[in-house]
């Protein structure tokens, strides 16, 4: 594996590999890396988790970070996204995460530059490290994914999480309900029903309503979603004995999650930020691995 843009890019073979790898290193594993890389994370969306957490496993591999702000970058100059990598390259980096709001915006890096690229999210298209976290976090709980029932509840339409989980965790045997407002469908066979899956669904997956994606024409009041899309006390109250709560946050509470329930005895929620720094480690080793 030369770079991470996307879950197609995986085989369910690598895929369960990264997630052995991961539990290793949440066990203590020490890196086996041979050389000193050095990477650098440019972040031109806002984000803590995801940012925060690449960080924290290059540190914990014992790599050197530089920092990037692009808000005292070139591109603000009108340098673009090719011409910013490429002096990182001539500089001798070795790998880069990179999060842009322009979808696919890796189709002009990917084997036209030296540095590896791992994608923390392109505009509504991939999030691919945040889908091996999420389905480390259901491989933790249930050992497994076949069969199990997951139901994505939502922002589906602008959601790469969506998009990225919809393709790896079908691969790996499990069965997906998508549930959203009809306007927010885009291209997912969804219902508009929640309270038709809560019982029989062994994860529900919680998505934020990404307000800055809209054109400002939502219809209903976060008081109204929450009562027709959120995970209530009383919708909580009916799950099937087992089911975990995620979410890939950030959360609005009491909109599309009550608050009482972000660290209830179900919720996963911080452990998915926990097993982002394991599952992060694990895809930057078998990047770097493969240039050894």
């Amino acid at each position: 594996m030369k770079n991470l843009v996307s879950m197609k890019d995986l085989s369910v073979e690598q895929i369960l590999a990264i997630l052995k790898q991961a539990q290793a290193f949440r066990e203590g594993a020490v890196s086996t890396l041979k050389n000193k890389y050095t990477m650098a994370n440019l972040f031109f969306e806002p984000s803590t988790r995801t940012k925060m957490s690449f960080e924290m496993a290059e540190r914990k591999l014992q790599l050197e970070v530089l920092p990037f702000d692009a808000g005292f970058s070139s591109t603000l100059k009108g340098e673009t996204l090719y011409d910013t990598v490429k002096v990182l390259e001539s500089i001798g980096l070795d790998a880069l995460v990179i999060r842009h709001e322009q979808n696919n915006y890796f189709n002009e890096l990917v084997g036209k530059v030296r540095p590896a690229i791992i994608n923390g999210g392109d505009g509504t298209g991939n999030h691919p490290t945040q889908s091996l976290l999420d389905i480390f976090t259901i491989w933790q709980e249930f050992g497994g994914l076949k069969d199990k029932i997951v139901t994505i509840v939502g922002d589906i339409a602008h959601s790469r999480v969506a998009r990225s989980n919809a393709d790896a965790l079908t691969r790996l045997g499990a069965k997906i309900h998508f549930v959203c407002p009809r306007e927010w469908q885009a291209e997912f066979e969804t219902t508009n029903s929640f309270d038709d899956v809560i019982e029989v669904s062994d994860v529900l997956m919680m998505l934020r309503v990404q307000h800055e994606r809209h054109d400002g024409s939502i219809s209903f009041s976060k008081e109204e979603y929450h009562q027709s899309y959120g995970l209530t006390l009383e919708r909580e109250s009916r799950m099937k004995e087992g089911s975990i709560i995620m979410h890939p946050a950030p959360f609005n509470r009491d909109v599309e999650i009550a608050n009482e329930l972000v660290e209830c005895e179900r919720s996963r929620i911080f452990k998915q930020m926990e097993n982002g720094v394991y599952i992060r480690m694990a895809v930057i080793e078998m990047i770097l691995k493969g240039r050894e």
